[in-house]
């Protein structure tokens, strides 16, 4: 089924070219990290997740799903990890698809803390503090009540920081351009932002110096293993999921960006983006680089033009970058589509997670030769 739509105003930035780093973009959309459980139980990318990103190579950059560190950092089954050789030959196997359908990637390295299950990674959960996730998560098995964490000792810290910049040598190894960090979304990095997950009292936590101090020392080890130009970072400011709590956010994220700007990532990241609020323009006041913006949307919005609209004002807003994810889902074209306002496929969202074949993957249909030239 398909949704009618506009087409964006004539001379929309979403669609002129832009550099990242060393890279030219054909266009300013961006296809962001989307967790869709594919790969196999051994967490290695297979033939479908090759076909899934290289229908969606139109994007001016693919950021491709969250990637896991070490076996521990393990969130949910079928989740792809890039620790192993077996991992890492699949990935390069989806990045050669993807660069012979004329695309460019970035991979997203997560590691999971409280957000695991021995019954799907075979090991207890590494945390900041002791504090179990507050809701049941899904394992091969089913849905299961958490365990409470271990917390991390210091050897735990520095062996997770290796562990980073090793799969950041790993996915450069398998073709991708670059690598993005994951500090959003209450996973590990996020964990130990955020107040009500962190109970620390030694140098990784505690203030906000403290507490910061884990994403810092992450994205400095990942961009001297690959380079400043193939590391990003992402962060959800104020987005409180996974049980994490963000009271003093305006405190602590204007100390992680002057924390890490010195570093020179590639890239900033920003999810659920608002242009109409004081604190995305305070983020990028604050960030000297490329700053990437993920819309928050309203299921009408995203049904009436799967987020043109937002992207343009974020741009307005200051963005360099538009990152769109339920939009690539559903139009493996998706570029072409808001570019010509091309009715939109609608969205299966009972396909989105926690399945694993092909429906609601690699089944969205692309456009005719008829239907592109109706648009046109």
């Amino acid at each position: 089924m398909t949704q009618t739509r506009q087409t964006p105003a004539a001379g929309s930035r979403l669609f002129s070219p832009a550099r990242l780093g060393p890279l030219d973009l054909p266009n300013r959309l961006v296809m962001a990290p989307l967790t869709r459980n594919r790969a196999g139980a051994d967490g290695v990318p297979g033939e479908l997740m090759a076909a899934y990103y290289a229908q969606r190579a139109s994007a001016g950059l693919i950021i491709a799903e969250a990637t896991t560190p070490n076996a521990v950092g393990r969130t949910y089954p079928h989740i792809p990890g890039i620790h192993t050789p077996a991992q890492t030959a699949g990935w390069r196997r989806v990045r050669d698809a993807v660069r012979d359908a004329g695309g460019r990637m970035f991979l997203q390295l997560q590691h999971g803390g409280r957000i695991g299950h021995p019954d799907t990674s075979g090991h207890l959960p590494l945390a900041p503090s002791a504090v179990p996730l507050p809701e049941p998560l899904h394992t091969p098995t089913g849905l299961q009540d958490p365990v409470t964490p271990r917390a991390m000792t210091e050897e735990d810290i520095r062996s997770t920081i290796a562990d980073f910049a090793d799969a950041a040598r790993n996915a450069v190894a398998a073709g991708f351009e670059g690598v993005e960090v994951h500090a959003a979304n209450g996973l590990l990095l996020h964990q130990f932002l955020a107040p009500n997950t962190n109970l620390r009292t030694d140098a990784w936590g505690g203030p906000v110096e403290g507490r910061i101090r884990f994403t810092v020392e992450v994205v400095r080890a990942v961009s001297e293993a690959v380079g400043p130009e193939r590391t990003g970072v992402r962060i959800s400011p104020g987005v409180e999921v996974n049980g994490v709590t963000e009271s003093g956010a305006g405190e602590l994220y204007p100390a992680l960006l002057a924390a890490l700007a010195p570093l020179d990532p590639v890239y900033l990241h920003v999810e659920y983006a608002d242009p109409d609020d004081p604190g995305f323009a305070g983020l990028r006041a604050a960030w000297p680089g490329t700053l990437i913006a993920n819309p928050r949307l309203s299921r009408e919005e995203f049904a009436a033009d799967a987020g043109a609209a937002a992207g343009e004002r974020l741009l307005a807003a200051g963005a360099d970058l538009v990152a769109l994810g339920r939009g690539f889902i559903a139009n493996p074209d998706l570029v072409e589509r808001l570019r010509t306002g091309a009715p939109l496929n609608r969205l299966r969202p009972e396909f989105l997670m926690h399945v694993h074949g092909p429906e609601g993957y690699t089944d969205y249909p692309a456009l005719s030769p008829a239907s592109f030239a109706a648009a046109v």
